[in-house]
């Protein structure tokens, strides 16, 4: 079968899809989380939303359904347990982070007939996602674009200094909540993608790939885009062609592009340090 063959194939369009809509979901929620340090919060909802899936399975509804539900309610549980005196952040994201497994493994254990194949919300396979798989994502694209677009300033100050931002009256509690929503949504619409495992490094390796090469919060979220599109259509590519899990091919991919780069970078560095030393000689 050759590479454009492939694109006749509705399973194969639909992966494209997916990976371009994660791109623009990652991209823009992922640049947030990087820039807050959230990663630990987004991992502990991540393993969170376990505990929705295996709810989902035991009552015979779409898993990603409770996900939703259940990542979003982690979140904000978190938001309001960390605000608390009396309760350390990292202490109320281990509650959820623990809370969500217990559930889920629980509820699938206790599932009706035969034990339910966990792995594609485990690990991932963005080449058997189908069009309703592409309806929440598609609908998050759309949201996050528009919110983004509208309040970038108040995300941005938000996401480098809280107490300036609160300063300048911007409702700071309230975009948290918002974008603590947006997060957990984020990680449910990949996770038929990445998988549970994987999902948060999506969220943060392109950030971080772009990080080297620019400190701007939009020009960040545009490369991190750009970058995750090329993990996700190159993962995709490698999964298709030997036959191995989606999720790992692209997250590999993303981790060889940022080690690409930063390689790249701290060769160049050290090329203008040494002609920097070899005119200062000269001179």
């Amino acid at each position: 079968m050759t590479d454009m063959e492939l694109l006749q194939y509705t399973f194969f369009q639909h992966a494209l899809l997916g990976s371009l809509l994660a791109s623009i979901i990652c991209g823009l929620v992922g640049t947030y989380i990087v820039t807050r340090r959230l990663v630990f919060i987004s991992g502990g909802l991540t393993h969170a939303s376990f505990g929705g899936i295996g709810l989902g399975l035991y009552m015979g509804i779409p898993p990603l359904l409770p996900a939703a539900a259940f990542a979003v309610l982690s979140a904000f549980g978190v938001e309001w347990l960390s605000k608390r005196k009396d309760m350390r952040e990292d202490s109320a994201i281990a509650v959820f982070w623990a809370l969500g497994m217990a559930v889920g493994i629980i509820f699938t254990f206790l599932s009706p007939g035969y034990a339910p194949d966990l792995s594609a919300y485990l690990f991932g396979n963005i080449l058997t996602i189908t069009r309703g798989d592409l309806v929440l994502p598609g609908i998050l694209a759309v949201a996050l674009t528009a919110f983004f677009a509208l309040y970038m300033r108040p995300i941005v100050g938000v996401a480098f200094d809280r107490e300036f931002a609160r300063s300048q009256g911007i409702p700071v509690q309230v975009l948290e909540y918002v974008m603590m929503m947006f997060i957990a949504l984020t990680i449910v619409a990949c996770l038929r993608m990445v998988g549970i495992v994987l999902v948060i490094s999506l969220l943060t390796i392109p950030q971080m790939t772009a990080n080297l090469f620019t400190y701007r919060f939009r020009s960040i979220i545009g490369l991190s885009i750009a970058i995750g599109c090329i993990s996700c259509l190159g993962g995709l590519y490698v999964s298709f062609r030997w036959n191995i899990p989606s999720g790992a091919s692209i997250i590999f991919l993303s981790i060889l592009i940022y080690m690409v780069c930063k390689g790249g970078k701290t060769l160049a560095s050290a090329a203008r340090h040494r002609t920097t030393i070899r005119k200062t000689e000269n001179h």
